[in-house]
């Protein structure tokens, strides 16, 4: 519908500092905003990649340190200029690679998942030419 527009999608994480982390140091993203709401005894981070675009909001709430993964939720997605160097270096980094890179199930795309420390899953899809 004209004026609108997709803004974030929220995770809530156990551990923000390892989310943040993560997130910045495997898949390139910058904090762009923080804001602690202490009566609401609850921390939002903003995620995201410079030049703008949907952001990813991490939420913790004091003293929850984990969450049960619902069936709902399947993965978010991220672009790679090389998939193949990209998950090496993840698995270097102690990443978890949960599917190895390669075409996706009857096509041609090139993909791979790994997980993020709450364990939610990330797909990484190869962009543009190897």
């Amino acid at each position: 519908m004209a004026g609108f527009s997709y803004l974030h999608t929220m995770l809530r994480v156990g551990d923000l500092d390892r989310s943040v982390a993560f997130y910045t140091t495997h898949l390139g993203m910058k904090e762009l905003r923080r804001r602690d709401v202490p009566d609401g005894k609850y921390t939002l981070v903003f995620l995201g990649y410079e030049g703008g675009g949907t952001e990813l909001e991490l939420t913790y709430n004091y003293g929850v340190d984990s969450y049960e993964m619902g069936k709902a939720f399947g993965h978010l997605a991220i672009g790679v200029p090389d998939i193949y160097a990209t998950c090496e270096k993840m698995r270097a980094a102690g990443v978890t690679i949960a599917r190895e890179p390669g075409p996706v199930k009857f096509g041609t795309t090139l993909i791979a998942f790994i997980d993020d420390p709450d364990g939610y899953k990330i797909e990484l899809i190869q962009r543009g030419s190897l």
